[in-house]
């Protein structure tokens, strides 16, 4: 019986995402995606940088790959040894001379000795030379991997190459590949080869990749490439369950984060390199906003996500239904999808490598830029936005984004009270502001250590949150501009969830009025000293009305990442919307309550006034009873979902209603009764999301809620138009179907 692949899917996608390395250099114009120039594809450049960990390839010094390059047998010896892991055994044969040609002082002279006399995976030709800087052929390449696999030449029949070809066929090894035995081998080639190579068992059996490595650890996914060891040491592996591994050989550009695949571990448990696995698909998309159930992208791209789906946000593990509201316009997020199409998990973050920023001290400057980017043309992005060097200002952080070789520019500053730190204030790797623990990236030790616990500090943050520097909190240009929703407010506790995705929390300090004012509401924040918080509201509406379609306010235009939100009454609760959310094409001046700007002078933040009616949660009305704060109300909108008993001193009279909460959810804001539009019949329906009555067409909400009365239950849109012929419809003052009622 033939050997076949022990663990297919730990290399598939590497062996089919390789596939596309002969791509034309010239695609490197179109925006490269890792530090090779001349590598376009993200697939392909995950793949390199799994192989370039375990030292297998790697690129030129020029920031290029070449993946149509020859390869030498020299060359090809090179990447047998390190695809062994045998690169610690090299010295033993640096003073060996074997072949004539091959003196000590060859370059290559080491690897080509053990190959030939530590493995004997490779031999020389009938004359006793070998041949060093003679073009290797895919033949010459197969009979070596076949060697390393296990396989003599005997295993294979006699007749060189066509048995080790035909075999080698057969267990895979050559797959995606369909060469001649006496073509020359690309750097391409040799990579499609070796990742093959690493998925399959050895003629006795066991997987070849466990043969390399002292243990490995499956079906994990790498949450950060830049972690720090607890040992203080820097660019070591982060896993989901939180472990960090530090680094054998290199340590990763980024490209890997995100990932789910197996780590290949040495005898001291640290990472050789990770393989990311295959199945389903992967997108990394600029966020516009982030809603309960789908994330819309810049381009306006929507993509449905469950509630329960895992996200990787700042290094912790946590859920989609959870976290939605902390994930801010402009950030990047990388869907991963199971082979149903379905989101099964998420990434927030980019590739960069974090644990390298670089601070402008000069606005325009971008000093430390080309460094950064490993010498690559880079494009800048500034708060995920499109930018130049003209957008850059002082005290701004730029880090590297390996997927979309980009420079990253963030201006998040926060001010407040240095109130703890870790190991130490000399050298702290972790500091506490506004009750946060931030990680601080080594270059940042520096100007931390000039800080003492107690005294206040403006920190410099890169676009994950991590601290890139501080500087003194007043005499500088260095103005805290962290704002965020109030989640949590009492008298003396508040949680502000800021547009960074960071969570601050302390004491505010603040009498009953100003909490029933601010609960729920966007606020700016600081640290006037330790445990405390200031919160400001955020008030200033517009002139100039909306228009939806110019996405401008007035003559400004709109931020392609604006935050927009929305909200019923003064105080009523924040829900995050999206431009495609507002109906009407003009939203009035009156209806905007809050207006904010970015560093280009565009509005980057909005607060609408009731224009699209998602604030209020619609079903059939319990009947009120009187609480000791006054009337309460209870709305069921779904088999065992009520909202309330809450405070309302509002009537109704329709048989469905739709009630919007005040910010500390305490309260009714505003209640609408549903006008009911009429029974339709099925065939009036052109889809679950549109139905026309008496010639008027009406958009049906996603989240629309159906009732049987007959049996007193709540069901989905397709059940209650499969369950009767006709349903009567009631929709609100926007003209959108809320509640379906069956018959």
């Amino acid at each position: 019986m033939k050997k076949k692949r022990r663990i297919p899917a730990l290399l598939l996608a590497v062996c089919m995402s390789l596939s596309l390395l002969t791509g034309p250099a010239g695609a490197a114009s179109r925006g490269t995606v890792s530090a090779f120039q001349d590598v376009s594809d993200s697939q392909t450049a995950v793949a390199i940088e799994s192989l370039r960990l375990l030292g297998v390839l790697d690129g030129y010094g020029d920031g290029t790959f070449r993946p149509g390059n020859s390869l030498t047998r020299a060359q090809f010896c090179k990447m047998a040894v390190y695809a062994m892991n045998l690169g610690n055994e090299l010295g033993k044969y640096q003073a060996v001379t074997i072949y004539p040609d091959v003196k000590p002082s060859h370059w290559a002279s080491a690897y080509i000795n053990l190959a030939s006399k530590g493995k004997t995976i490779i031999a020389g030709y009938a004359d006793g030379y070998f041949r060093p800087d003679q073009k290797v052929t895919f033949a010459q390449a197969v009979t070596i991997l076949m060697r390393m696999l296990g396989y003599a030449d005997a295993d294979v029949g006699a007749i060189w190459p066509q048995g080790h070809l035909a075999e080698a066929k057969s267990i895979g090894l050559t797959e995606g590949l369909n060469l001649s035995a006496s073509s020359n081998l690309t750097r391409s080639d040799a990579a499609k080869l070796f990742a093959n190579l690493l998925a399959m068992d050895t003629k006795e059996g066991g997987a070849y990749a466990a043969s390399i490595c002292a243990s490995t650890v499956p079906n994990v996914v790498l949450v950060s490439c830049s972690a720090t060891a607890p040992d203080g040491t820097t660019g070591a592996m982060q896993t989901s369950d939180g472990t960090v591994y530090k680094m054998t050989n290199k340590s990763s550009s980024g490209l890997l984060n995100g990932r789910r695949g197996t780590l290949l571990l040495d005898k001291n448990g640290q990472v050789l390199t990770f393989v990311p696995v295959a199945g389903g698909r992967s997108e990394t998309i600029v966020v516009a906003t982030a809603k309960a159930d789908a994330l819309t992208d810049n381009n306006g791209r929507k993509y449905m996500v469950g509630s329960g789906a895992t996200v990787y946000f700042n290094g912790e593990t946590t859920t989609y239904g959870t976290v939605y509201g902390a994930i801010p316009a402009g950030s990047t997020v990388t869907l991963y999808f199971n082979s149903a199409g379905t989101v099964e998990y998420l990434f927030v973050g980019s590739g960069s490598t974090s644990s390298a920023a670089v601070i402008v001290y000069k606005n325009g400057s971008t000093a430390g830029f080309e460094e950064l980017a490993g010498g690559n043309n880079y494009t800048i992005y500034k708060n995920g936005l499109p930018a130049s060097a003209n957008d850059l200002y002082k005290y701004d952080v730029a880090t590297y984004d390996g997927r979309t070789n980009s420079i990253r520019v963030c201006d998040t500053k926060l001010v407040g009270v240095y109130e703890n730190c870790s190991p130490n204030p000399s050298v702290p790797t972790k500091i506490t502001l506004m009750g946060h623990e931030f990680n601080v990236l080594p270059s940042a030790a520096e100007t931390l250590s000039k800080f003492k616990i107690g005294g206040r500090m403006t920190l410099l943050l890169t676009e994950d949150n991590q601290v890139a520097g501080a500087v003194e909190a007043s005499g500088t240009t260095a103005i805290g501009n962290a704002v965020g929703v109030v989640t949590e407010l009492s008298a003396d506790s508040a949680k502000v969830q800021l547009l960074c995705g960071l969570t601050v929390s302390g004491d505010p300090d603040l009498t009953s009025n100003k909490v029933n004012a601010m609960a729920g509401q966007l606020v700016r924040v600081s640290s006037p000293s330790a445990g405390k918080l200031s919160l400001t509201l955020l008030t200033g509406g517009s002139s100039q009305p909306l228009n939806v379609s110019d996405r401008k306010l007035g003559g400004v235009a709109l931020a392609d990442n604006v935050v927009i939100y929305e909200k019923v009454g003064g105080n009523g609760a924040l829900s995050s919307i999206s431009l495609a959310d507002i109906r009407d094409n003009i939203v009035a001046a009156s209806e905007i309550s809050y207006v904010g700007k970015d560093w280009a002078g565009r509005v980057n933040i909005l607060v609408l006034e009731d224009v699209t009616g998602n604030c209020y949660t619609y079903g059939k009305p319990a009947t009120s009873s009187d609480g000791e704060s006054g009337r309460l109300l209870s709305v069921e909108y779904g088999n065992g979902l009520v909202a309330g008993p809450i405070s309302c001193n509002l009537g109704y009279t329709g048989k469905y209603i739709g009630i919007a909460l005040s910010g500390d959810k305490q309260k009714v804001t505003r209640l609408v009764n549903l006008e009911k539009v009429g029974s339709v019949s099925n065939s009036a329906w052109s889809s679950n999301t549109l139905v026309t009555v008496n010639g008027r067409s009406y958009t049906v909400a996603e989240n629309a809620v159906c009732y049987n009365p007959a049996s007193n239950a709540w069901m989905n849109v397709t059940a209650a138009r499969s369950y009767s012929g006709t349903t009567t419809l009631y929709a609100d003052g926007h003209g959108v179907v809320r509640v379906v009622e069956v018959g």
